[in-house]
């Protein structure tokens, strides 16, 4: 795999959007033809050169190519949007929309990631080494089609509406989350290893949502059904399993219902 490494050499006055930072659109460039890639500041577009210096080399192909991202790009977003394949590694905070309607291979952060993380994402690999803040895995703005494959890690606390409108897809907090977990989903998969405020599985029709710490106020939809082991990140753990939401439309399967699952780990 070949190397492009980015440096940040000039600040945007406001939030730089760039979108153009993908192994997709930097396959097969010179660092020339990269730095030339668009960039927009509000209404202005702007080139990447105008913001970072280029070293290093793309590959032929978006699999083949690893872009490394250095400086501080906290007011910049939608690093590694829609891309299909390869790897981005950003050495610092990032803003919104790192990694959304992704469809392949892998982002890491190594710190904290703004709202919208891996919104719509189809597919590939997210790593925040840091903490997220809300709309994790959602559905943007106004649409119903949320996160459908692939996988987000956030090894700190995230803040509301994790994998809303949620169909497939995993979704890992090691810290704690506020509020809303896996709204309106139908379907995916959303592990919270701290503490959630409340509001888990709001309208949820279809989908999995595991707790191994406090639920402070579940919602009455919910009804406890048994006590389960189930494999959860490469352990296994003893749940209450409770189905719901009993006050949604809900699926049938060969004539049984489907519901949603809240596990609380004992």
């Amino acid at each position: 795999m070949e190397t492009v490494k980015m440096t940040l050499v000039q600040q945007p006055e406001l939030f730089l959007e760039c979108y153009s930072v993908t192994p997709d659109k930097f396959a097969g460039k010179s660092l020339a033809e990269i730095a030339d890639l668009p960039a927009h500041e509000g209404k202005v577009q702007w080139k990447l050169g105008d913001f970072f210096k280029f070293e290093g080399k793309s590959g032929a192909t978006a699999a083949d190519t690893k872009i490394v991202v250095n400086g501080d790009v906290r007011r910049m977003k939608r690093f590694g949007q829609q891309m299909t394949d390869g790897e981005i590694v950003i050495n610092s905070d990032a803003d919104m929309y790192i990694g959304g309607w992704m469809r392949g291979g892998k982002i890491t952060v190594k710190g904290n990631a703004d709202s919208f993380l891996g919104i719509a994402m189809e597919g590939g690999e997210i790593l925040i080494e840091g903490d997220a803040q809300n709309h994790v895995g959602s559905a943007y703005r106004g649409d119903w089609r949320g996160m459908s494959g692939g996988l987000i890690r956030v090894k700190g606390k995230a803040g509301n509406d994790i994998g809303t409108a949620m169909t497939g897809g995993t979704i890992i907090i090691e810290g704690d989350v506020f509020i809303h977990v896996l709204t309106h989903a139908e379907g995916g998969t959303v592990i919270i290893k701290g503490d959630v405020e409340g509001r888990v599985g709001g309208q949820l029709v279809k989908g999995d949502a595991y707790i191994f710490g406090n639920l402070l106020y579940p919602l009455p939809g919910y009804k406890m059904i048994g006590t389960v082991e189930k494999e959860v990140d490469g352990a296994t753990y003893t749940f209450d399993q409770y189905i719901g939401d009993l006050g949604e439309r809900k699926m049938t399967k060969k004539g049984e219902i489907i519901y949603g699952n809240i596990y609380l780990k004992k």
